[in-house]
């Protein structure tokens, strides 16, 4: 018997669950977040961490390591003080995710 993940799956099926994803994830807040990131954080964190996405007013932010989120963390009101002129759609937390 095939696991389940391999059967064939209706394309209509696989693009209606992409599309409820991205309405969820405003991908021009991303854009804007990202271009603005360069300016927001110190110069030791813009190389190695990266804002992902943001959602319910989360700023997910992509890092190496634990050190790197405790910086991100305490770095935090900083980083989103700066997102403020974002208006309403500005994150209002961060969560840090490692990805080596």
């Amino acid at each position: 018997m095939r696991r389940k993940r391999d059967d064939p799956q209706v394309l209509g099926d696989i693009l209606n669950n992409v599309a409820g994803r991205l309405r969820r994830v405003d991908i021009r807040l991303v854009d804007q977040v990202q271009s603005m990131w360069d300016e927001t954080v110190e110069e030791s964190l813009r190389g190695r961490c990266r804002p992902l996405f943001i959602k319910d007013g989360v700023l997910v932010v992509s890092v190496p390591s634990g050190a790197f989120a405790q910086r991100i963390t305490q770095d935090s009101t900083n980083i989103l003080a700066a997102f403020e002129s974002l208006g309403r759609n500005a994150p209002r937390s961060i969560r840090s995710v490692i990805e080596p």
